[in-house]
This record gives C-alpha cells, sequence and structure tokens, in this order.
C-alpha cells in the first residue's frame, strides 16, 4: 500500500500535510506515509489542531507517537480571543449542545479556522478518513478535491475495513490512544466524545445527542457531486 501511495503523491507537486487527529486510521496513514521515499517525505509537514479541550490522554498519546515515529507534529490552535469570545458566548463546555448551530460554531473556531492555516500554501491533504466510520463518510473516494481549500484531498484508507486498520496497527507494532482501550471508537474534544456501548457503530460517541448524518465538525466537506470522482492526477 506505501508503494502505490508512493506512485500518487509523487504525482503531486508541492507541499503535503498529513492531518494526524490521534485515532488509530491517522497513525496507520502516519505509518505509509513515512515508508514513502525521501522526496515524498521531505515535503510532508504532520500536523495536529489542539482544540484546547482535548482528553489528557490525548495530551500523552501525542508524545507517545512523536517518541514512536521520532518526528515532531506541528500544533495548530485557535486564537485564545475567539475562544474567549466563543466561551462568553456559550460557555465553556455545554452550550454547544442547544442547537447545531451552536456546536458548529463551537467546531468552527476550534478546528476549521486553525485547519485553513495548517493547510494553507500545501497543495494536498491526506487523511485517515475511512468509508466504514459512518454514513457520512459512505461515499468517499481515495482522491477528492476540497474545495473550500482549494487542493487535492487523498484518502488512502477509504476502502479500509475495520479488520484490515486493526491487522495493520498489528503487524506494525503501532502504538494507539489509550481511551481505546476503556471503550472509545472515535476520540475527539472531551466534552464531545464517550465510550461507545456494545452493538453502537464506531462513531456512535461522538456527537452523540445530534442526528447521524449530521455528526462531522466541519473540516471534512463533502464534494458537490462529481468532484470525487473529477480529482484526477
Amino acid at each position: 500500500m506505501s508503494g502505490e501511495l508512493e506512485k500518487i503523491l509523487e504525482k503531486i507537486d508541492g507541499q503535503l500535510a498529513l492531518a494526524f487527529s490521534h485515532q488509530a486510521e491517522d497513525a496507520a496513514a502516519l505509518d505509509l506515509l513515512l515508508q514513502c521515499g525521501q522526496g515524498i517525505r521531505g515535503r510532508l509537514e504532520v500536523f495536529t489542531l489542539d482544540t484546547r479541550k482535548l482528553f489528557p490522554e490525548t495530551v500523552a498519546y501525542h508524545k507517545t507517537i512523536e517518541e514512536f515515529f521520532k518526528i515532531t507534529i506541528k500544533i495548530y490552535r485557535p486564537a485564545e480571543a475567539e475562544v474567549e469570545k466563543l466561551e462568553k458566548a456559550l460557555g465553556d463546555e455545554w452550550g454547544m449542545r442547544d442547537s447545531l448551530e451552536n456546536r458548529r460554531l463551537c467546531c468552527d473556531v476550534r478546528k476549521v479556522v486553525p485547519l485553513g492555516e495548517a493547510l494553507h500554501g500545501k497543495n494536498a491533504w491526506i487523511t485517515g478518513m475511512r468509508a466504514a466510520q459512518a454514513v457520512t463518510r459512505a461515499g468517499l473516494a481515495l482522491l477528492e478535491w476540497d474545495e473550500k481549500n482549494q487542493l487535492i484531498k487523498l484518502n488512502p484508507l477509504c476502502r479500509w475495513t475495520d479488520e484490515e486498520l486493526d491487522a495493520y496497527i498489528k503487524a506494525r507494532g503501532i502504538p494507539l490512544h489509550p481511551l481505546y482501550g476503556e471503550s472509545f471508537k472515535s476520540i475527539g474534544c472531551s466534552p464531545c466524545t464517550r465510550a461507545v456501548l456494545e452493538g453502537e457503530d464506531i462513531r456512535a460517541g461522538r456527537w452523540w445527542w445530534e442526528d447521524p448524518s449530521q455528526k462531522e465538525c466541519g473540516l471534512h466537506r463533502r464534494p458537490r457531486p462529481g468532484a470525487g470522482q473529477g480529482a484526477h492526477l
């Protein structure tokens, strides 16, 4: 798989970015990228978004991954003034649950705006997204065009099953976020993430008070019809 990924990336000029959100998928995608040649690695920035609402376990895992892969993950954060304004309007944690608009506003400030900063000047954004994760990702394509950020979006794990992901992680000996051991299956900000129950899907613990069709933070806006298929190299 790393060889196929490298061939794709060789066709993309300029700077590359991998968004690392501390999920198993991102760890697998990072491992694949680091198996590529120096021509790819030398153009790659691995970054994460610190929303200022991360679990303590996430902060610790961030350091674990840096040590395991012997890399530095660049951190982007929301502006303090914007966070203060947000929390004055919605409260420190729970106001975003009052409406979908409030929750999306929180995600915009804490995630979407910093993502724009992280992707500025980049030519391609590599993600760990999989179609099997959620109904909102069912039509995920290997290559998509990110209209908002005006770059190629590459989803190398898009067709991986849960079993394939687990097998890859184990075979490569990649450490996992410790909350996976406490029945978490998708890990985001602490006020908006809980452990999942027996029989629930992977992302049931994310924004659990919302309809599943709305469970995206705004980072991954679905392409317009035909855009996924139209992203050719």
